[in-house]
């Protein structure tokens, strides 16, 4: 949703200042109304909104990790879903008996704890603990070594197996092994201990303070290696590379679309219009109909320029949504609205910055400006309509209108289009109507560009053009003659010596060029009635 009509407005949302306001907005809004009907109940949701996924078009780690706590998430890689489902099951003997890190830990350890009498400190609850083979020794004080992250949980870590690496190296790591006793070893078995130390409320404070205390230091140092070895992966590279590609091209193409689709519309709506004014009837209404889609087609063709531009404009941004969708998902899970806002602000984005930094129209500085305000506020537009869309959907989701096949989706789609093309004209109104920035506008337009120079030469040029053709139309020999006149009359009126000879060479000229004297009779006679007056034709 927005990213075709902003470029629609920005393209074509200009004011007449003679035009009536309320009849333009009118039909400002009847337009926005059509495009939000095509938008939600068909073109946009059929070619488009398949593009917008939840959680993103990359997998990463804490996105994978939400699968099957998400009903929404899903792999999108079906290679990183085929290397979880083939993981294996879980041995224990292969993350503890058969590990060499794990027996090497505990053989290290009861070398330490040797010249103590084989005697060692509990790391959670601070006792003191006994190696020892008997089968009569009490649990509480026989030492048994612990992965603080269960060995267990790393097996089915999906995140550890995005990142491609080895559940036992990870879990025999020294920041994961931690010697405790064995009875509190058995109780906890493969639960995360966030989650124990919260069904055993009883643990003294000491202990839940130490248990917690290697937890999140393992958990660090977890997280760290498997986020290294993914987000520094060939794989993932050139999994977040095809997925911008990808969105690239489809948001390209989706400006595109609209493009061709709102010149479509255009043509088609005026003829019939014109259709309505003469003899209605069907056959007259379908011809106009299929004669406005072919002239919308040619019109889009003749702007071939701005379809274009359309295309490489919708692929920049589209790229770029991509790769920060995939960034924020590093961190959060990203929803459809989410995605949406973000590919709608970097449309924008990259629209206002095209028209700021490269100018293609050659606009003036202060126009420059304006342009980019206007996109800039269709896109907050956009923004507040996908906010509108999710909350709606909200909404009618705790109703049984949400059960209604269609009205779940459609409506909530309907009106946060809708609620974007009325913002956004207002604004656009706002923008074109305010005083105070027509003002602020016109004193940027007076600062010295390039393309006020060029627009200056453009209109000398102009001018030049005008004058050209002015003299073309010149009978040469005609004008050669009144040439010669007027010299001999000027080197006539140079050579006289007193003012009757002035009188004389005036007199000659007026007749000789036909020119009706200004003034009746006798001169002294006509200027000596004050109510006379002189008439130069």
């Amino acid at each position: 949703m927005g990213a075709t009509f902003v470029s629609d407005l920005q393209n074509n949302f200009f004011i007449d200042p003679q035009e009536d306001v309320a009849e333009s907005i009118v039909g400002q809004y009847e337009r926005v109304i059509v495009e939000s009907i095509i938008k939600s109940f068909g073109l946009d949701f059929l070619l488009f909104h398949k593009a917008d996924k939840h959680g993103g078009d990359v997998d990463t780690i804490h996105n994978v990790r939400q699968i099957g706590i998400d009903p929404e998430m899903k792999y999108k890689n079906a290679r990183n879903a085929e290397a979880y489902a083939n993981r294996g099951s879980y041995d224990k003997l292969e993350y503890h008996g058969r590990n060499k890190a794990y027996r090497d830990t505990k053989h290290a350890a009861r070398e330490n704890a040797y010249q103590k009498g084989f005697v060692i400190q509990d790391a959670y609850t601070g006792e003191d603990l006994i190696f020892s083979s008997s089968r009569n020794a009490p649990p509480t004080k026989t030492a048994s070594l612990d992965h603080v992250i269960s060995a267990k949980k790393i097996h089915d870590d999906r995140g550890r197996i995005l990142a491609g690496l080895s559940g036992p190296d990870l879990a025999n790591a020294p920041e994961n092994l931690k010697f405790t006793s064995f009875s509190l070893n058995a109780s906890i078995q493969a639960e995360d201990i966030p989650d124990y130390i919260a069904a055993h409320p009883e643990l003294p404070e000491k202990t839940k303070s130490n248990m917690m205390h290697y937890y999140n230091e393992a958990s660090k140092a977890y997280e760290a290696k498997i986020a290294r070895a993914y987000y520094t992966s060939p794989r993932f590279f050139s999994d977040t590379a095809k997925a911008a590609g990808k969105v690239g091209i489809s948001m390209g193409i989706r400006q595109m679309m609209g493009f061709i689709f709102m010149e479509i519309w255009i043509e088609a709506r005026a003829r019939l219009e014109r259709a309505q004014r003469d003899n209605f009837d069907l056959k007259q209404v379908l011809n106009a109909i299929g004669e406005g889609v072919k002239q919308g087609v040619v019109n889009a063709k003749i702007k071939y320029k701005e379809v274009l531009q359309n295309l490489g404009e919708g692929v920049i941004a589209g790229f770029f949504s991509s790769i920060t969708t995939t960034i924020c998902n590093i961190f959060f899970t990203t929803a459809k609205n989410v995605v949406q806002i973000i590919r709608q602000s970097w449309a924008g984005l990259t629209e206002a910055v095209s028209i700021l930094l490269l100018n293609p129209d050659n606009l003036l500085f202060g126009e420059r400006f304006k342009a980019a305000a206007k996109v800039i506020s269709a896109t907050a537009s956009v923004i507040v309509g996908v906010t509108v869309q999710s909350t709606v959907a909200e909404v009618i989701a705790k109703t049984p209108l949400g059960l209604v096949p269609g009205i779940g989706d459609v409506v909530p789609t309907f009106c946060g289009v809708l609620l974007t093309g009325i913002l956004s004209c207002t604004l656009l109104y706002y923008i074109d109507r305010s005083e105070l920035l027509n003002r602020a506008i016109e004193r940027l337009n007076k600062v010295p560009t390039l393309e006020l120079s060029i627009m200056e030469f453009k209109k000398q040029a102009m001018l030049l053009k005008q004058y050209a053709a002015e003299l073309m139309q010149i009978d040469l020999k005609v004008f050669k003659e009144e040439v010669e006149t007027f010299s001999a009359l000027t080197e006539s009126l140079s050579t006289a010596e007193d003012a009757a000879v002035i009188n004389g060479v005036l007199m000659d000229a007026y007749k000789r060029l036909k020119i009706t004297l200004p003034w009746q009779g006798d001169f002294n006679v006509f200027m000596q009635n004050r109510n006379n007056k002189l008439v130069f034709e």
